[in-house]
């Protein structure tokens, strides 16, 4: 959406630009700041100023508003590097799709802008080419709330051509907010991984001077040259400090908090691995290891997959009206798996015609355990399949490929049931 036609001629008439400081009057309001970008979801009548508290206001234009520039706002050019091919180095293909860690601040005017290049990408981190050939390339740049299927399928298929090219390893930055969905989606697309992929992220943009980008980028790209793991993980700070990085799993990864450095934690079991900001790693726990092998893609999904929260006093009808739309569900139930009474018959409904559906916790640690309450044998017997110990997210992503790959419903059954790239654990009788 663009400023409708009598706002554009107002800041035409006044040759305002974007970082310019304006002044608007209306009537006896006067509103002052610099201009900021009009974004897609901005009312066409409405101007965004940042006032010199730092806080941005939304303006409208009525009739009879006057605008002014008081001062032109200095413009900047960002410099540009060019993707570092360091000679002698082993490669290392670094795959953007958006998000704070490929972002940039535009101190002119406030605003934070995607990385639209390669060179964007890794210019902030020119050290990367001490530990590597960085390869970059942006597959997309969006706010990682917009990822979908179509997005990791394109993903993958980029990230086998670069593995099967003989890259060493493969870094993705990434938007922290839905990190864990992806990893877990590429997780299941790719077969035989025969050097790592890591998806890495940040929680402030690279360009501010408190941006944890800098040290996850190189961190990542040390860990894909000196380790010996093969899988797809996660690896954030591990500490408030620049100090300490985890390497998780990319089936048990959850970012637990909204903004701090730390916020990733591997749920049900510790980090594969830690790293320090000289670049030592400690290895924590089995890994499939590096290979020779041609990593294979199994990239099919049934994106008619819901993941649903129960809640107390939740409607049946809504439940069933939902589920109506879908070929399969993950319930993140309460404690060890539980719904209410007035949902099972809904459930025994669309078990019966065939919907897998997958009950999780919403408890996050500890295991779905369907036989110790009534509640739980009664879904059991309506065909819900167990989600053991599985992140709802990740059981959402894995019912997605699944559905993609089975032949029918025992086959769903049977591989929801199995631990195929470390998403659950196995079942302790203590």
């Amino acid at each position: 959406m663009s400023y409708s036609r009598r706002v554009a001629e107002l800041l035409r008439h006044a040759g305002a630009e974007e970082g310019d400081n304006v002044k608007i009057v209306m009537g006896s309001i006067e509103r002052s700041g610099v201009l900021m970008p009009h974004h897609e979801f901005s009312d066409p009548d409405v101007l965004v100023l940042k006032q010199k508290s730092g806080y941005n206001i939304g303006v409208r234009l009525g009739e009879g508003a006057t605008l002014s520039v008081t001062s032109k706002g200095a413009k900047k050019e960002r410099p540009s590097r060019s993707p570092s091919l360091a000679e002698g180095k082993r490669r290392v293909a670094v795959l953007g799709t958006g998000g704070t860690i490929a972002s940039y601040v535009d101190y002119r005017t406030g605003a934070v802008h995607p990385a639209l290049s390669a060179a964007d990408l890794v210019s902030a981190v020119p050290e990367m080419a001490e530990v590597c050939q960085v390869d970059a390339k942006v597959i997309f740049s969006i706010f990682s709330e917009n990822m979908r299927v179509e997005y990791w399928q394109r993903l993958a298929e980029e990230v086998v051509d670069r593995l099967n090219a003989g890259d060493e390893g493969v870094i993705v930055p990434h938007g922290t907010d839905t990190m864990g969905y992806t990893s877990a989606a590429l997780s299941f697309m790719l077969d035989d991984i025969p050097r790592p992929v890591l998806l890495v992220g940040a929680q402030r943009s690279s360009d501010r001077p408190s941006s944890d980008a800098y040290t996850n980028l190189i961190s990542a790209a040390r860990f894909c040259v000196d380790s010996d793991a093969a899988e797809v993980f996660v690896l954030m700070h591990d500490s408030m400090s620049d100090t300490s990085f985890a390497v998780h799993r990319g089936t048990r990864v959850r970012k637990m908090h909204t903004s701090r450095r730390d916020a990733f934690h591997s749920m049900n079991e510790g980090p594969v691995a830690r790293m320090d900001l000289d670049g030592k790693i400690e290895m924590l726990s089995p890994h499939r290891r590096k290979s020779g092998s041609k990593v294979r893609l199994s990239r099919d999904m049934e994106e008619r997959v819901c993941l649903m929260q129960f809640y107390p006093g939740m409607s049946p009808s809504a439940f069933d009206a939902f589920l109506s739309h879908h070929r399969g569900a993950v319930i993140a139930g309460t404690g060890l798996g539980h719904i209410s009474k007035e949902l099972l018959e809904v459930v025994e409904k669309h078990a019966k015609q065939g919907m897998p559906l997958v009950m999780t916790s919403q408890c996050l640690s500890g295991r779905v355990n369907l036989n110790v309450y009534d509640t739980g044998r009664d879904l059991l017997n309506a065909g819900v399949i167990p989600g053991e110990d599985m992140l709802p997210e990740t059981a959402l992503v894995k019912l997605m490929w699944v559905l993609g790959k089975a032949k029918g419903p025992e086959e769903v059954r049977a591989l929801m049931a199995t631990n195929l790239k470390g998403e659950m654990s196995p079942r302790r009788e203590a």
